[in-house]
């Protein structure tokens, strides 16, 4: 890799910064998910078990008023840490001032510090989201080098980000590491047969990352929501199926500019409205009812694609997943890739990254991305600033 990684970097005694991805579920003050806490643990413990005093550091949801910060603080994030590596974790609620400069004064070498929300600086002005240069200036003054190991936010410039790295010595965390290597890897340098699948309800959130992949990848198999405004390009009835009208003679450009690349369902679940009833499956879509998910000749033929695959990258389920009669499409596309053998599986986070977790598979597959956003814009080509701003070796 480029990038100085957090091997590159000597730690000892070292007051060491680090931008985690800590942005969790939480109601009522309990953690739901603590995945992302999980996902920072190996460059925590690296940076404590080679003598560096770790100073973490995370935005948490949106803050834009004082209101906001109810149920935004950090402090069940760092306790939660605490548990999972069985270790005192200090939070200080504070993001800038003495109590916060005295603390990290006083840290001996292994220690961990929690800081409150990044975005707690974001109610008078946006200074963390709008990188603020003089808070990424003071940030960084309260450490010596700078670890980014926070993925999900490395396609925005943000002073925790880009305005730290910009101050200090900085490197890659193993979880950042990890999804340059995966990601930016599958995209710039696939094994081939390279395949791609594309769900979720919008041809809009993924125009970038279909152009980007029919460069790219050997086929492109479509599902979900979007799939139907490439089925109304080619002139199929869709029905009251969810459809993007401005959107279809931009998928028909897609689709002659795909050469037979783009494979598209070819049987539907099919209902009257949009609840969880049993569907009919069938070939073509009635003009008055939606389809909500593929049906069993399309998961056949989406598995039949997929064989002798070495890279797949997946982003978006294959219909409304979270309804139990309309999950079989994305539970089917699910198996398909997690019993691939000699392939690298890459899951671009988001929806079919939690699919994947619900439905028991998430191991089967080499990598699961932490970042939804920034993995789709990696998966479109895109300079992401929080990898850019990362030393180069």
């Amino acid at each position: 890799m480029a990038k100085k990684t957090v091997q590159d970097l000597d730690l000892k005694d070292k007051k060491v910064l680090v931008r985690v991805d800590f942005n969790v579920p939480i109601k009522d003050g309990v953690i739901t998910d603590d995945n992302r806490i999980k996902a920072a643990l190996p460059t925590i413990n690296y940076i404590v078990e080679h003598g560096g005093k770790a100073i973490l550091f995370s935005h948490l949801g949106r803050v834009k008023t004082e209101e906001d910060k109810a149920g935004k603080s950090l402090r069940p994030v760092a306790a939660r840490l605490s548990e999972l590596i069985g270790k005192e974790v200090t939070f200080i609620p504070e993001t800038r001032g003495k109590e916060l400069e005295d603390a990290i004064a006083d840290m001996k070498m292994g220690d961990i510090l929690v800081f409150e929300n990044t975005r707690f600086e974001d109610i008078d002005g946006k200074k963390e989201s709008k990188n603020d240069p003089e808070l990424g200036k003071y940030w960084a003054s309260l450490g010596d080098v700078f670890v980014n190991d926070a993925f999900g936010t490395a396609h925005r410039a943000h002073a925790s980000n880009v305005g730290i790295a910009s101050n200090l010595p900085s490197a890659a965390g193993f979880l950042m590491e990890k999804e340059i290597k995966f990601i930016g890897g599958a995209v710039d340098e696939p094994k081939r047969p390279f395949v791609a699948i594309l769900g979720g309800a919008k041809v809009s959130d993924k125009i970038g990352v279909i152009e980007n992949l029919l460069k790219k990848a050997d086929k492109v198999l479509i599902g979900g929501g979007m799939a139907y405004t490439f089925l109304k390009a080619q002139g199929k009835e869709i029905g009251t199926s969810l459809v993007e009208l401005d959107k279809v003679d931009l998928a028909k450009e897609l689709l002659d500019k795909a050469d037979g690349k783009i494979i598209l369902p070819i049987d539907f679940a099919v209902t009257k409205e949009f609840k969880d009833v049993p569907p009919t499956i069938l070939k073509e879509i009635p003009a008055d009812d939606m389809s909500l998910d593929m049906g069993p000749e399309s998961i056949a033929l989406f598995n039949k694609e997929l064989q002798g695959a070495k890279t797949v990258v997946w982003n978006g389920p294959m219909g409304v997943f979270e309804m139990e009669n309309y999950a079989k499409g994305t539970i089917g596309v699910c198996e398909s890739i997690a019993n691939l053998e000699g392939a690298t599986t890459i899951i671009g986070g988001g929806d079919s990254a939690a699919a994947a977790n619900q439905l028991g598979f998430a191991d089967k597959f080499t990598h699961i991305s932490t970042g939804g956003g920034a993995s789709l814009e990696y998966l479109e080509g895109k300079v992401l600033p929080g990898v850019e701003s990362i030393s180069n070796k």
